[in-house]
This record gives structure tokens, C-alpha cells and sequence, in this order.
């Protein structure tokens, strides 16, 4: 019991988040943070763009040799690969580690595909 409880608290805390997001937005009438006049909206929006700057920023290579940038960009995938393959081959030899590999599984999939998953289904249901 203890297990599926820390296997989905994790996974519904967004839609938990959202949902209290929800109920002030209710209780105080929804208007959120808006901007009062056209110069807010234009930091708004300034804050925005050197917010995408920076993120692009992060992935920008700079002056390294080509090896070292495919090291660096095959990191999230071999990772991946170890940790489904782990997964797969404890609960195929029946190891008592299958536990273990099982919550990193769920972590290494959740990362894949449930952060754009819980993006869509959000956006579907407005």
C-alpha cells in the first residue's frame, strides 16, 4: 500500500497543484495576476523573452569539440536506456530488486511522457 501511495502521489501532484490553482482562481473571481496597464504587459512579455533566451542559452554548445557535444546530447537517452533495461531484466530474472528498478522505471517514463501527457490532457479539458 505504502509503495502505490509514493508511486502516485508523485503523479497526481500537478493535477492536485492545478486544482487548489483552481479553487482560488474561484474564490477570487479569476482574475489572476493580469497586467493594469500596456507597459506591465510589455515587461510581462520582455520577461518572457529573456526567460527563452536564457533556457536557450543552456543548450547552446559554445567552442567544444563535436565528440564531447554528442557525449552530451546521448546522456538523457543511454540513461534511459539503462534504467528500462534494468527494469526489464530484474523482473525477468525475478531479482528482489525489481522494486527499485520498477520506481525508476516509473520516474524515467513519467520524465518521457507525462509531463507532456498532463499538458495536452490540461489543455484538452479548457
Amino acid at each position: 500500500m505504502i509503495e502505490l501511495v509514493t508511486s502516485l502521489l508523485p503523479a497526481l501532484t500537478p493535477a492536485l497543484a492545478d486544482g487548489v490553482r483552481g479553487l482560488f482562481q474561484k474564490l477570487t473571481g479569476g482574475a489572476g495576476a493580469a497586467p493594469a496597464n500596456v507597459e506591465e504587459a510589455v515587461k510581462l512579455m520582455d520577461a518572457d523573452v529573456r526567460r527563452l533566451e536564457a533556457l536557450a542559452r543552456l543548450d547552446a554548445v559554445g567552442d567544444v569539440h563535436k565528440w564531447v557535444n554528442d557525449v552530451r546530447a546521448l546522456q538523457r537517452p543511454v540513461a534511459m536506456v539503462i534504467v528500462l533495461g534494468g527494469y526489464w531484466a530484474a523482473v525477468a530474472m525475478g531479482s528482489d530488486a525489481a522494486p527499485e528498478w520498477g520506481d525508476m522505471a516509473r520516474m524515467a517514463l513519467f520524465y518521457l511522457f507525462g509531463d507532456r501527457t498532463y499538458f495536452y490532457l490540461r489543455r484538452a479539458m479548457r
